[in-house]
């Protein structure tokens, strides 16, 4: 999961000490995030979720959002996917490990009746994020 949009230092993996080089990351894992923090990070995940899905034909279920494992597994593979996207690895037998356990990962989404669709799951989505406590990042 990709945050370089997020230009303040926050959840970079290291101090902030003018040495350290930033990642521009955020956790694998949302707990420990402020309210407002869970919810972006609930909607990047979301994206990523959606272009991961239709990318690598990956077997999403509707609710995969409740399920801790699918949301972990999600959120890495996402961050996974990432690096090789972005340039940051150049390695093509990583890569290939990343392709051949795409079928291991489809196994952890398989729980739930329904497949996922952004359209017709956006509103439970929503309301899932409410009940765990997450403020929706104001609108400007």
């Amino acid at each position: 999961m990709s945050w370089q949009e997020r230009d303040d230092g926050a959840f970079d993996g290291g101090d902030g000490g003018p040495d350290e080089p930033s990642t521009g990351r955020w956790p694998l894992h949302w707990q420990g995030l402020y309210p407002r923090e869970r919810w972006m990070w609930f909607e990047q995940l979301w994206a990523d979720v959606c272009a991961l899905r239709e990318r690598y034909r990956l077997p999403v279920r509707s609710g995969w959002w409740e399920d801790p494992i699918q949301v972990e597994a999600l959120a890495a593979l996402a961050a996974w996917v990432d690096r090789y996207d972005s340039g940051e690895w150049d390695d093509p037998p990583g890569k290939l490990s990343l392709l051949y356990d795409l079928e291991r990962i489809s196994v952890l989404l398989r729980e739930g009746r329904d497949p996922f669709r952004e359209d017709r799951d956006r509103v439970a989505f929503a309301r899932y994020l409410l009940d765990i406590g997450c403020e929706p990042a104001a609108r400007g």
